[in-house]
Order: C-alpha cells, then structure tokens, then sequence
C-alpha cells in the first residue's frame, strides 16, 4: 500500500487501540495505580523493568513490586533502610531477582539525589532527534550504585546497539500525551518526537509486514530505521504507531 494508505489504516489502528480499555490488560495499570508523580516514574520504571514474557505474569509480579514497598514507591526510595531493602530479597520474574530489585531502587535514590529524578537526567543529555544518548546517560549513572554486576544486564544501553525496547516503553509511558488516558505525559522537557518506538517480536513482525522496517534482527540500528519511517507519517507523535503495531501483532495475529 502507498504511504498514504499506510497511514491511514495505521491512524486507524492506533486510535482503536490507544483507548481506556487497553489498560485494564496491560502492564501500564500498574503505574496507573498511582497519582502522585514521583510513585507513578518508579512504579512506571519498575514495571517497564520487568516487562517481558507472559503479560499476566507481568502484572502480578510488578504488583507484587508495588507491595513490598507498601503501595508507596517514592517514600521507599528516597527513605529506604537496608532492613527494608532485606525485604524485597523473595521478589522474583523470570531473571530479575530481589538482588537486583535493591540494586534498583538504590539506583532510583542515586539519580534522585544527583540529577533531580529521571526526567531532569533524561533531558539534560537529549538530541534534536533521538534520545537514545540520554537513556545511555542515564543507565551510567544509574549503575553507579548498584551493588551487582549482575543488574547491569537489566538496563539497555543504546549505544551497544541496543532497541532498548523497556526503557523507550516507559519513556513512551512518561512522555507521550494526548486525550486517550493511556500514556500520563507526565514529563514536558522532552518532545514526543524524539520517542522511539518499543521495539519488540510483535511490533518488528508487523513493521515488516508492512514495509516499515527492513532489518531483521530487533536491535538499535532497527530501531533507527523504524523510527525514521514512522515519523514521516507523523512527525510530531510517532510512537502512537507502538498502540497500532502492537495491536495488530498480540491481538490480530497480523
């Protein structure tokens, strides 16, 4: 189909899906659990975190993130004790364990303390057009307190070629702003179209269906080549397409 087509049936997809109703089966209810900024960010990077396998399985788990530092995210990272960092030793998805959930939130304090909370490190390091080099910036100083080498895993970095697909979900989360009710928008230092799109089996298949994406393996030059030809279509929210790509991969069988 011509760009023009192609647009329009993606506006179509996006809009269907970009709706209330896709958070009642998705990872972002969890940040939407919240409504003071700062609980939202952490529950949001949190969750983004452990955002791969099976969707309900990553629900519960983040939920059970939430209440092992008592539905209050901020308090516990900027006041947290190591007796409460023991607490969260039994957490557990997948790969991610209660190691590298302490290691994380001591992260979170570090970059609260330091750079004024994500948002502000995250701006400060931004391009006319891709944000790529904060979110590089921001894993280093991220890591500088954690304790295991181990999380280190856990964070992308970009600049290794990296899709990053977790953390431009959660700057997707932040960042994006409209109407719908989906994305918070809570952050306004950064543009939306310098959001790259989340980058995952579901989104690379359809991309490549059709004709959006070339390369085949779902890695940071990938996303360059997505980003691209999404924002052509719409330069100023191109990372609404992520609803529409998602959409037709999970739940169409596109």
């Amino acid at each position: 189909m011509g760009q023009d087509e192609l647009k329009e049936f993606l506006d179509s997809k996006a809009d269907q899906y970009n709706h209330p109703a896709f958070i009642e089966t998705d990872p972002i209810q969890i940040p939407h659990g919240f409504s003071k900024r700062e609980d939202i960010e952490i529950a949001a990077f949190l969750t983004a975190t452990i955002a791969w396998g099976n969707r309900t399985s990553i629900i519960g788990n983040a939920r059970k993130m939430m209440d092992l530092m008592g539905d209050a995210p901020y308090d516990f990272v900027v006041s947290h004790s190591e007796h409460d960092l023991a607490s969260l030793d039994s957490f557990v998805h997948r790969t991610f364990n209660g190691v590298d959930f302490q290691a994380f939130i001591k992260g979170l304090r570090h970059v609260y303390e330091t750079a004024g909370g994500p948002e502000a490190l995250l701006a400060a390091h931004q391009t006319a057009d891709s944000l790529q080099p904060s979110l590089h910036a921001f894993r280093k100083v991220f890591l500088e307190k954690a304790d295991s080498a181990r999380t280190a895993k856990h964070v992308s970095d970009p600049m290794k070629n990296s899709a990053a697909k977790r953390l431009n979900m959660f700057l997707r989360w932040m960042v994006r702003r409209d109407a719908k009710g989906v994305d918070f928008g809570l952050w306004t230092h950064i543009p939306m179209s310098v959001l790259s799109c989340p980058l995952d089996v579901h989104s690379g298949n359809v991309a490549r269906k059709l004709g959006l994406l070339s390369r085949s393996q779902n890695d940071g030059k990938a996303l360059f080549e997505l980003d691209q030809n999404l924002r052509r279509l719409d330069p100023y929210d191109p990372v609404k397409y992520d609803f529409a790509l998602f959409g037709l991969g999970a739940f169409e069988k596109f």
